[in-house]
């Protein structure tokens, strides 16, 4: 069985060749088959998770480095080869102002061609190439898969390769390379990963298993080893150790063989340097699932090309209106598309909510907000203080809550009962007007009403409600919506209950048959307390209680 490392040599090997054929971006495995219209959704429609190709996100990139040879004056470099058990050295000058003498930074991302190979360089050993950094943006963020290095040099010593998340303005460490772990980086060689620890970087001396004096490979898998990598999808941990802006390599100490302590030490030394043929960055633009490729913006900069209703440069927020649930990163098994608000046509702004989230089961969260066309509630779908619902009309018609044009039922019918009389007549229901556990569980429905119209129907007052909550159904099975609730002429006139149009209450009833078709009724028996926004959370309470049978039967 093939050992990681030699895997991994082989993963960048194909890839070398493969962006020498391809121009940089053919390192998709799936680059020849052909794409459906849109990978963000199936054939029928239906949103599904869509992930970037796969690219050498360094190819064409500008790296910066501390350290490149014949740019301050030019310098004497020594190559060593090897002819059977001999060492040759053929030494030749490097000069930033001769084109043909000049190795920059710019060869670590071009086009590789082993045929003919260009080489960045770092000064020799005499001008200090220790600590030589290179540093690549990437542009945006990207969940790196590797970082290789093809070496026209001897392999280091000593390496580190660290990563930003932040466009350069940290640094953490990726990976430690190092005969001398302990000494060098304060690390245990080869220490084992641990769920605990898998957002750590290690050090290990593998690098130097196979040391050619040149055209060797240093190849840094980021998930290798890691527990959670199988399960990638569920793992905020290591979905955020990929996750990378920038790289850095750091060359902390040269490999000299021994060779420093030969007699022609001056020469020795003109052998010491770092040279790099090839860097590549393996991995996907980061879009959490929800794009499938990375365009340039207006500014040049790179962003996702974002769907399931999703912004951001990597996709990472819903977008305006669509706050109904919270943002989630998509997954093999489910999109998590932002859905938009339901606000009945009448709001363009809306908010999330987590504690209604919770109280719907995880469906809907969102709160709209500056409802307009006078209407009102969480998703404008009643009508506001002053105005009733046009039932000719959809919720959803910018007409269909209409100025109350009569004046409330109880100014005109109070006179039809003597005072006296309806102290007698209400004196059961009197009383402090406040909600408990012993008054909800006497009730057999507890539901949030505004009162839209009233009708006089004979012996009984017919009010057009909308039904905002449902804290307690009976037998009736009341649901949310516009209904009708019956009240008696007589209760009506002695204010028992107490109902104006236009106003929201808290009602508190019991099952009795109405005089119409449908609807519920209350008397001078129900509670009716206009409805305060504090009481959602307490009937809330109560109803948690009442499933666990808390509610004593009277």
């Amino acid at each position: 069985m093939l050992r990681v490392w030699d895997v991994m040599v082989t993963l960048v090997t194909v890839s070398l060749t493969c962006r020498s054929a391809l121009g940089g971006y053919g390192m998709s495995m799936f680059s020849a088959q052909t794409s459906p219209p849109d990978p963000c959704y199936d054939e029928t429609g239906t949103p599904r998770r869509c992930i970037p190709d796969f690219v050498n996100s360094a190819f064409g990139k500008e790296v910066r480095v501390s350290s490149t040879c014949g740019v301050k004056a030019p310098g004497r470099y020594c190559v060593v080869s090897e002819k059977g058990d001999e060492k040759i050295r053929s030494c030749h000058t490097c000069d930033a102002s001769d084109p043909r003498k000049y190795h920059p930074p710019a060869y670590l991302t071009d086009l590789n061609n082993p045929h003919n190979l260009t080489c960045w360089q770092s000064d020799n050993f005499l001008q200090h190439p220790q600590n030589v950094t290179m540093t690549l943006s990437l542009g945006k963020k990207f969940e790196v898969t590797y970082v290789s290095l093809q070496f026209c040099s001897p392999r280091p010593e000593s390496m580190a390769i660290l990563k930003s998340m932040d466009y350069g303005k940290s640094w953490v460490p990726f990976q430690f390379y190092s005969t001398q772990c302990r000494k060098t980086y304060n690390k245990p060689n080869r220490a084992a990963i641990t769920k605990q620890n898998e957002q750590e970087a290690v050090c290990t001396d593998s690098h130097t298993d196979m040391h050619p004096l040149s055209g060797g490979l240093i190849a840094f898998s980021t998930l290798d080893g890691r527990p959670s990598a199988h399960d990638f999808d569920n793992s905020p941990v290591l979905q955020d150790w990929v996750t990378a802006t920038d790289i850095r390599v750091t060359f902390s100490r040269l490999h000299t063989f021994g060779d420093e302590n030969e007699d022609d030490s001056e020469l020795a030394r003109d052998s010491y340097f770092y040279a790099v043929s090839d860097l590549q960055v393996g991995g996907r633009c980061k879009c959490n699932g929800h794009a499938s490729r990375c365009v340039k913006d207006r500014d040049g900069g790179l962003v996702c090309e974002c769907k399931h209703n999703t912004a951001g440069p990597e996709c990472d927020r819903c977008k305006p209106f669509h706050y109904d649930r919270p943002w989630q990163r998509a997954t093999a098994r489910e999109s998590n598309e932002c859905v938009a608000c339901n606000c009945n046509l009448h709001a363009r702004r809306c908010r999330f909510n987590m504690e209604l989230y919770k109280l719907s089961g995880r469906k809907s969260g969102g709160v709209c907000l500056n409802c307009r066309h006078n209407t009102a509630g969480r998703h404008c779908h009643y009508c506001k203080e002053g105005y009733y619902r046009d039932l000719a009309k959809p919720i959803s018609h910018r007409k269909a809550c209409k100025e109350i044009p009569v004046a409330p039922p109880t100014t005109t019918a109070s006179s039809t009962q003597e005072p006296s009389d309806c102290d007698s007549y209400c004196k059961a229901s009197k009383g402090k007007l406040k909600i408990n556990m012993k008054k909800y569980c006497k009730k057999d429905y507890a539901v949030q009403v505004h009162i839209l119209k009233a009708d006089k129907a004979g012996e009984w007052w017919k009010f057009t409600v909308n039904i905002i909550s449902v804290y307690k159904q009976g037998e009736s099975r009341i649901r949310r919506g516009d209904q009708t609730l019956w009240v008696r002429a007589k209760d009506v006139a002695c204010k028992c209950p107490k109902i104006k149009p236009g106003k929201k209450y808290l009602l508190l009833g019991n099952d009795e048959d109405s005089p119409g078709q449908g609807g519920v009724v209350a008397d001078k028996g129900s509670l009716v307390i206009q409805w305060r926004d504090t009481w959602a959370r307490r009937l809330r309470k109560f109803q948690q209680r009442e499933k666990k049978g808390k509610c004593k039967k009277p």
